[in-house]
């Protein structure tokens, strides 16, 4: 297909080379970026992982101190102690730039800096296991954040490596293999080019000579 597509002239060979030295270029920095992508990626899951886990681990204790106040509280006054939230978080959401990839930064600030605000009720009327189950999910907050953070990261980051990985296979499985053949396939062409022009000039060179001969026998 090449073959058919391409002029065989000296100008689209030097255009071909210096083609096939930028594809190789690419392809080399295009491996680099796909090796450290897959590098950081894998830290990433391991954080995930680890976060994950965590994070489970502070949510099911949470159930479980909630299954216990609800026991031991009836459901009316469960519900009216919950029903008005005394703390606000706000989420602010920033990005950084690793390997071309915007990864999500989350940012909270809560309504007021009393760690105490995070119990909307008063302690008259409710069980201390509430108060666990409260101040748990509290805890675990920054981490549900953190783990939300990475997991965002490792889809954008797993979805960047797919990307570099067609363009490296597109690299080194196509250009680089057609700009070789062209190279070689012009080449080829110029030298039988070459070879038919020496024939040429020696045939004339040989008439030319046979020519002088004969007008020199004639004088």
């Amino acid at each position: 297909m090449a073959k058919k597509q391409i002029t065989p002239t000296r100008m689209e060979l030097t255009r071909t080379k210096k083609k096939l030295v930028t594809a190789r270029r690419g392809h080399k920095l295009l491996k680099d970026k796909r090796d450290e992508l897959m590098r950081q990626f894998l830290d990433l899951v391991k954080e995930n992982m680890a976060l994950r886990k965590k994070v489970e681990a502070g949510i099911l204790s949470a159930n479980k101190n909630f299954v216990i106040a609800k026991a031991g509280m009836d459901e009316a006054t469960l519900n009216t102690a919950l029903m008005a939230p005394k703390q606000e978080v706000s989420l602010s959401v920033g990005q950084k730039n690793v390997m071309s990839v915007d990864i999500p930064v989350f940012e909270t600030k809560t309504r007021t800096a009393d760690a105490n605000d995070i119990y909307s009720y008063g302690f008259a009327f409710t069980s201390s296991d509430l108060d666990g189950a409260v101040k748990s999910l509290a805890d675990i907050l920054p981490d549900m954040l953190k783990l939300a953070e990475t997991e965002k990261a490792c889809q954008l980051m797993a979805a960047e490596i797919e990307k570099t990985r067609r363009r490296v296979n597109a690299l080194e499985h196509v250009t680089i293999p057609e700009a070789q053949e062209t190279i070689k396939y012009i080449t080829m062409k110029l030298d039988e080019n070459e070879r038919s022009s020496q024939i040429r000039l020696m045939k004339v060179k040989d008439m030319m000579l046979e020519e002088a001969h004969h007008y020199s026998e004639r004088a």
